[in-house]
């Protein structure tokens, strides 16, 4: 993911926490904001709750992968705040990159 594409103000990712829709499933919560003009950005944020943060770094590194071989089935008309929740640590990046997938075509079909 390029620097470009990511979220790092913290009132514009409060705003899309605050205002936007969410989905979520027992992995990840995706909160979603339609956008003006057609450049999609992502955040990702995790919970200090979640463990140290080499761990934490480690799972966002895993979303950011997910993220980047999956970039088609992101709508390109909305910033995206994907949570990662505790439920991580004990998945593999299989069933991460599963759950990730199958969250976003439910947006999709929405």
């Amino acid at each position: 993911m390029k620097r470009r594409e990511m979220i790092k103000d913290r009132k514009v990712f409060n705003n899309i926490i605050q205002t936007g829709s969410f989905y979520k499933n027992k992995l990840f919560v995706i909160y979603i904001k339609e956008r003006k003009n057609e450049n999609t950005k992502f955040g990702i944020a995790i919970s200090n709750k979640t463990g140290k943060a080499h761990l934490r770094n480690k799972l966002k590194r895993k979303v950011r992968a997910i993220m980047d071989n999956n970039k088609k089935l992101f709508e390109n008309k909305y910033d995206y705040i994907i949570m990662i929740r505790k439920a991580c640590l004990d998945a593999s990046f299989h069933e991460m990159n599963d759950s990730l997938v199958s969250l976003i075509n439910e947006i999709k079909v929405k």
